[in-house]
């Protein structure tokens, strides 16, 4: 048997041995290693077509718009992104802030909108607005202007496209040729019209400040006023020099922006004002029209987040009455599910019960049923069908490790139906009406594919089925490709912690190899999860190092209590579980327990920072990008959902903060890495790790990236460079000399 085991393991050695190891440049150059891609994908209002955004064959970072019509033919390029844009055109620093917001990485067509009956698409290129005309099938140029139009829509109707400019709302008629109008004016940057402020649009998701009523006769929109805003003077340094922007920027604790809501008449510009309560220091959290219009719902937060309030507008007079109240001892989270019907009721979600779950509201307010049942928590409501009364969702059921599209009846719920198969993660567009969709899945083996199916889950064709096969970009590395191992360790509380472990190719279990464990480990995102992973991972695979991540509690996709185990106590428990995860690696025969490196970016940068700070920590090296180092300089929202403030739980604060722990630090056992153009986890997280380590005369390693943000920016060329400088690092780190 030994004989037969070391014979197999030679056979798989010497398979890998002949695959090809890939390279940072090869990782980030075009094509796609994970292959022709469709990303935001949407489906036409009538279920005909599929929409998507793909990357050039050459050229990664440039996306073009393409349609496949599911009846079969090949698909096309509708709007060709490099056709339209020009390298010398810059945006407006609005226009940035919101691509940053929305993680808009690429060029190209970054979004695109349906109308609602089908006949055309809105694409937004280079803070100009492009109409496609389903019928004629030509593309037309909507403005071209010295300022960027942003947030462009098509009214219900397809009578408008409304769009801000330069902080005001403009209608432009689709029909007839007419000119635009300005419904309002007046606007400013500190004092504007019809936009999200930072917050909504960085912590709570909402990334419009305006609402088409379904008649288009009316608009409710925003008036957001941040002269109260503290000013954070912060350097945008690039690679030509720095500039001063004072952004407004609300600290934890600090004064947030006014936002105050209106009702607007499309054809007299005339509005009144809703009546959003007596306390003006409070989240506008969404806006939803009932069916018939008669009724706009707002969904109003305190700002401690521990209440949520469904109002009831009259939107002819601005009167409003709440009815429907969520509230919390922990954080209550916005719904994102509110889904009006044609009777008059409505569909939420809510936590309640312990996870979230599907509700049946009257449109008063009333509860008519909970619609979905059990201990797992449904993701998002994808869709839903009214002619057979079907909610149709997307849910981590099973295991919190994958997802599947699933359908329940609000009129008679039961179990839910699954529509998809198990073992990966699943994504969706639904049809407006039939209950058809266009769904997008990966699995560890399995790059993302995309496919419409019809509504009981038969594939009716592919859109981009991306096979790995012969041809495939993938293909030559194949061999090499790491399956992940899944498993499970308790917390100190009892709950489930699961974990993923990939090893290099080639794997030998009587040998000992280094790992690099890799962490987020915040509320915003899960990294064990049953998909496709990046490409960039095999490089540290190939490296020799396995790869393993843990999801504490706090992270998402798990119970209320999972999640509300980090309640006010940011860097206690989440901590806690990363050290068990270290500590259950150090018990495995194949780990080099004395080479264990950790690596994260933002909330994973903060918890890379925690773990090496920690007195006696396991790790030996760590790589930290763009960290918070002290939650008094991050932004309210985020901040007070989960910490309060810093006059209401100072030992949180305390026990939290970073810098006082930096006396534990290795010495050289640090790479930190920040964007020196960062506009959320702004640089001064930074430069007091750099103050404080330099005056403790403690050795570290840093590396900057002049021009980048938080999120854009991190292109092919940066990405290459910071894929050299981490593996770099962690191979002088981690690889005792032999």
């Amino acid at each position: 048997m030994k004989l037969f085991i070391a014979t197999v393991a030679a056979a798989m050695t010497l398979s890998v041995a002949h695959a090809e190891i890939l390279t940072p440049e090869r990782v980030f150059a075009s094509p796609d290693l994970s292959g022709p891609q469709a990303r935001g994908v949407a489906l036409a209002p009538d279920g005909s077509a599929v929409t998507y955004l793909k990357a050039k064959t050459d050229d990664v970072d440039v996306n073009d718009l393409w349609i496949a019509d599911v009846k079969g033919g090949e698909p096309r390029v509708l709007i060709d992104g490099r056709a339209l844009t020009d390298d010398r055109h810059q945006l407006s620093e609005a226009e940035k802030s919101r691509r940053e917001r929305l993680g808009l990485r690429s060029r190209g067509v970054v979004e695109y909108h349906w109308d609602d009956e089908g006949k055309y698409i809105l694409a937004p290129v280079q803070g100009d607005l492009w109409l496609y005309e389903r019928a004629s099938g030509a593309v037309r140029r909507l403005t071209n202007t010295p300022g960027d139009e942003i947030d462009g829509k098509i009214s219900p109707k397809g009578g408008y496209v409304s769009y801000v400019r330069d902080d005001n709302l403009y209608l432009m008629p689709l029909a007839g040729g007419g000119a635009e109008r300005a419904l309002t004016a007046g606007g400013t940057e500190l004092k504007s019209w019809g936009t999200a402020e930072f917050i909504a649009q960085e912590e709570l998701h909402r990334f419009t400040g305006y609402w088409w009523s379904p008649d288009e006769t009316k608009i409710a929109l925003t008036h957001v006023d941040q002269s109260g805003v503290d000013v954070i003077d912060r350097v945008d340094i690039g690679a030509e020099g720095g500039t001063i922007v004072h952004q407004r920027y609300p600290r934890v604790g600090r004064p947030n922006a006014m936002v105050e809501l209106y009702v607007a008449d499309v054809a007299t510009a005339t509005r009144v004002k809703v009546d959003l309560g007596s306390s003006a220091d409070i989240y506008l959290g969404r806006a939803n029209w009932a069916k018939d219009g008669k009724t706009l719902y707002v969904q109003r937060l305190t700002r401690d987040q521990k209440r949520l309030d469904l109002l009831a507008v009259d939107p002819g007079t601005g009167a409003s009455h709440v009815i429907l109240t969520e509230t919390s001892p922990h954080w209550v989270n916005l719904s994102e599910d509110m889904k009006p019907l044609k009777d008059g009721s409505f569909l939420w979600s809510s936590e309640r019960d312990g996870n979230k779950h599907l509700y049946l509201y009257t449109g008063d307010g009333a509860l008519i049923r909970q619609i979905t049942h059990g201990d797992w928590p449904v993701a998002d409501l994808e869709g839903i069908d009214e002619a057979r009364h079907l909610a149709i969702f997307a849910a981590s059921k099973d295991s919190p490790i994958e997802r599947r599209l699933y359908e329940v009846s609000w009129a008679n719920p039961g179990e839910p139906k699954a529509l998809t198969p198990a073992g990966g993660w699943w994504t969706a567009d639904v049809a407006k009406k039939g209950g058809a969709f266009a769904g997008s899945y990966s699995d560890p083996r399995t790059p993302p594919r995309t496919g419409f199916y019809k509504a009981d889950g038969t594939l009716v064709r592919w859109i981009e089925e991306n096979p790995l096969k012969e041809g495939h970009p993938f293909w030559a590395y194949r061999d090499r490709l790491s399956i992940p191992e899944f498993g499970t360790i308790k917390a100190s509380d009892g709950q489930a912690l699961h974990w993923m472990m990939r090893k290099p190719a080639g794997f030998d279990p009587a040998k000992k190899y280094p790992v690099i464990v890799q962490v987020y480990g915040g509320p915003a995102g899960a990294m064990v999860e049953k998909h496709w992973a990046s490409p960039a991972d095999q490089v540290l695979l190939d490296a020799g190092y396995i790869l393993f991540s843990i999801d504490n509690r706090g992270t998402p996709n798990r119970s209320v209590a999972f999640k509300t185990a980090l309640d006010r106590k940011t860097g206690g428990p989440d901590v806690e579980d990363q050290l068990a995860g270290a500590a259950y690696l150090k018990t495995l025969p194949f780990v080099d327990g004395d080479h264990l490196g950790v690596t994260g970016y933002s909330n994973g940068g903060y918890m890379t920072l925690m773990l090496l700070t920690v007195p006696g920590s396991p790790f030996s090296a760590g790589v930290a990008g763009a960290p918070v180092t002290d939650w008094t300089l991050y932004d309210t929202a985020y901040t007070e959902r989960y910490m309060g403030t810093p006059a209401d739980n100072p030992e949180g604060y305390r026990n939290s903060q970073v810098i006082s722990r930096l006396a534990n630090l290795k010495p050289g056992s640090l790479l930190l890495i920040h964007g020196m153009a960062d506009d959320n986890v702004i640089f001064e997280n930074s430069t007091r790790v750099l103050y404080s380590l330099q005056a403790k005369g403690i050795p570290f390693e840093m590396m900057t990236y002049p021009g980048l943000r938080h999120r854009t920016g991190w292109t092919s060329r940066p990405m290459i460079h910071r894929t050299h400088a981490t593996l770099d690092f962690f191979d002088r780190k981690l690889k005792p000399p032999h």
